[in-house]
Formats: structure tokens, sequence, C-alpha cells
């Protein structure tokens, strides 16, 4: 029987409390144990009651530990929506991070991302749907271009969209007591609530090359 999601215990901020700096082997080995427990566990609960509530979560990894001390002090995951378009999240001493990105493009993606741009009707709707997704919060970001890719017009109305060779939605949401609570499983649908639109939009239009 899978545990039920109820929130990250208190006791997980002091584990990862204790792996900040650059901790040695035997630190790590220490607190390997209470990590899973507090921290890594939680998370794939989580996930799971996300992905109850919406069949498309379903396809989900929460890391495990690497050599990095990076990878000890952030627990992050991905659900993946379609070839590299993912939802992420992070927990870690400043709580809790949503994104959700379109990043490391298979060969061809990108210019099917410019092409869905340039376009006017589905360019128009990426537009609209990046100003909301701004206005909500989140930081808009990703590999860009110094100059507008060869063969646009540089007063092209999207232009900066055109530039675009991954394109990330991010923000914190937050470090407060509702974290160890189930609560956090209604701020993460809120939020992926928030992203749906942009990833399906780059779900429909940025398709892996044949």
């Amino acid at each position: 029987m899978r545990e039920q999601f109820t929130g990250w215990p208190e006791q997980a901020m002091d584990v990862l409390w204790q792996l900040q700096g650059e901790p040695n082997k035997a630190t790590r080995e220490r607190y390997r144990a209470d990590r899973e427990r507090l921290v890594r566990q939680p998370m794939i609960a989580l996930l799971n009651e996300v992905a109850d509530f919406d069949a498309r979560y379903e396809d989900f990894s929460v890391w495990h530990f690497r050599t990095g001390s990076w990878w000890w002090q952030h627990q992050s995951a991905v659900i993946r929506l379609g070839r590299k378009i993912e939802l992420g999240l992070r927990f870690s001493l400043d709580g809790l991070r949503i994104q959700g990105a379109w990043w490391y493009p298979d060969p061809g993606q990108v210019d099917m991302f410019r092409r869905a741009v340039a376009a006017e009707g589905s360019g128009s709707e990426l537009s609209a749907i990046v100003k909301e997704v701004r206005h909500r919060g989140y930081e808009i970001s990703g590999d860009m271009m110094k100059r507008l890719p060869r063969g646009y017009p540089a007063d092209h109305p999207r232009a900066d969209l055109l530039r675009h060779r991954s394109l990330i939605a991010a923000r914190s949401l937050g470090c407060e007591e509702w974290l160890h609570t189930p609560v956090a499983l209604e701020r993460v649908l809120s939020a992926a609530s928030d992203l749906d639109p942009l990833l399906m939009w780059l779900a429909r239009h940025v398709k892996r090359a044949a």
C-alpha cells in the first residue's frame, strides 16, 4: 500500500540543513536513510496523488541522490507531458518550486517551435499564454539567441519568443507551514493549472522530429 501524502515532515528541513555546504561522504551516509524517508518519499507520495488527479501526470520520476552536493540538498522530480516537455518540482530549504519547461530539445524541435510562433494563430495564442503566466508571477526564461534567427523580419511582433531555443516558466510556491500539511497538494495542483495552457501549447506544436 503506497504512502498517502500528508506534507513534508518538519524534520525534513533539519535533514537538509545538515547537508548544506559540502558534506563529506560520512555525513551523507549518516543522513541517507532519513533523507530518503523524510524528503524523497513525501515527493513520491505527492506525485502519486497528483497523478490520481489527472492521468496526464502519471509519467513521473523522482530523482535519487547523486554525487554532487546539490542533489542531496534539493529533491527534484519531473512529470513528462511530451517529448522534452515537463512539469518540474523541487523541494529544498527554500521551500517548493515549480516550473513548466520545454528544454534540451531534440533536433528539429526548435524549428517547429519557431514556425508555430511565427504563424499568426498559434503564435498569438502563445504570446497571450506567456503574458498570462507572467502575470500570475512566473518568471519566463530559457536558452535564447542574442539575435533573431535568420529568415524572420526584425520587426516581427513576436521577436522575443522567436529567439527562444527553450522555454521555461517557473516560480517559488513558498516555504510556509502548509508545506508540512496536505495543503501542499492543493498548491501544486493550482500551479499545474496555471502552467497547463503553456505546456499543452508546447505539446501540440513542438513535437518530436520524424
